[in-house]
């Protein structure tokens, strides 16, 4: 699942072509050179968007919002103590991360897994482990175990979504941060 790239978020990414190689002409051709220098640029700066995506598709592994995954959804909602994790709860943060940008449902996720006690934290993950055993066809693998791990990741990417767009990346960020460096 990828998030759908916006130009108005990407300004960034040009800002940082233009100061890596320079500002683009409608006359300049593309060489193999500067080809390679924008998917370095690119591939630096992907990690919110790859986070965002991430995020989404751990979302798309469990039941649908339906009427076919509300016991899901309501033994979800008992055993992790939270509404935080509830499709009405997050439904506005999954289409704004469908949009590019996820720190919504990332702070909403990381407060959710926050909420949880250790025990309503384990209860989660049987339960999320229970559904994604009968949806993936797990059946080696103890629920538990595969709920834990997914409620892992999913607490990690909201981290990563949220740390990539910290948005302290700029030119005077990054003279700090090489003369903090250099001084070690």
């Amino acid at each position: 699942m990828l998030p759908e790239v916006r130009p108005h978020l990407s300004t960034h990414l040009t800002d940082q072509l233009e100061h890596q190689l320079g500002p683009s002409s409608g006359t300049s051709r593309l060489d193999v050179e500067r080809l390679a220098g924008i998917a370095v640029v690119a591939a630096a700066h992907s990690g919110g968007y790859a986070a965002i995506g991430h995020l989404l598709g751990l979302l798309a592994a469990l039941p649908a919002p339906t009427e076919a995954g509300e016991r899901f959804w309501s033994d979800l909602w008992r055993s992790s103590g939270t509404a935080y994790l509830l499709p009405a709860t997050i439904k506005a943060g999954v289409l704004e991360s469908l949009t590019g940008e996820g720190t919504t449902l990332a702070r909403q996720i990381l407060s959710a897994v926050d909420e949880m006690t250790p025990p309503q934290r384990l209860a989660a993950g049987e339960v999320i482990g229970q559904a994604l055993i009968e949806s993936d066809h797990l059946p080696d693998l103890k629920t538990q175990v595969i709920g834990e791990l997914w409620i892992r990741d999913l607490e990690l990417t909201a981290w990563h979504v949220l740390h990539a767009d910290r948005r302290s990346d700029d030119a005077v960020g990054r003279k700090a941060f090489l003369k903090a460096w250099s001084s070690v």
